[in-house]
């Protein structure tokens, strides 16, 4: 499991909002049950294909899955999330923006233990990471 967060200090003092505080939440849900297949087969996926990663902004949520249509919402409109907009050709420029945000999440927090050392005549070097 992987968790990243921040102080929530500055707003519990009273400074506000931080410079770099997000502007979406992040999450991955793995609805894969070992024990029970019945969501793969009812949803035609293999078990590897039980995932979905969600990017939620003040207006607008985006969910990817594996190997399903995606799922976008206007949450001002909508704040039931009953309506897909993600093939509206309307809505069509948020979509994307939203799933290259997502896609450049993914990428900055996947597993990175190893990612940072390189292999040398005079063995391994490593350089620690600033993620920020």
């Amino acid at each position: 499991m992987q968790c990243d967060g921040a102080s929530l200090a500055p707003f519990i003092e009273g400074a506000g909002c931080p410079g770099k505080w997000r502007r979406e939440a992040h999450w991955e849900f793995d609805f894969r049950d070992p024990a029970d297949e019945s969501a793969e087969r009812q949803l035609g996926l293999t078990m590897h294909q039980c995932t979905m990663n969600i990017i939620r902004g003040e207006r607008y949520k985006y969910v990817h899955f594996t190997n399903l249509p995606p799922l976008f919402f206007d949450l001002k409109t909508d704040p039931g999330e009953f309506v897909n907009l993600a093939r509206a050709a309307s809505h069509a420029p948020q979509v994307l923006e939203y799933a290259q945000k997502l896609l450049s999440w993914r990428m900055n927090h996947d597993e990175q233990t190893l990612t940072h050392i390189t292999l040398s005549d005079d063995g391994p070097i490593s350089r620690r990471s600033s993620r920020y």
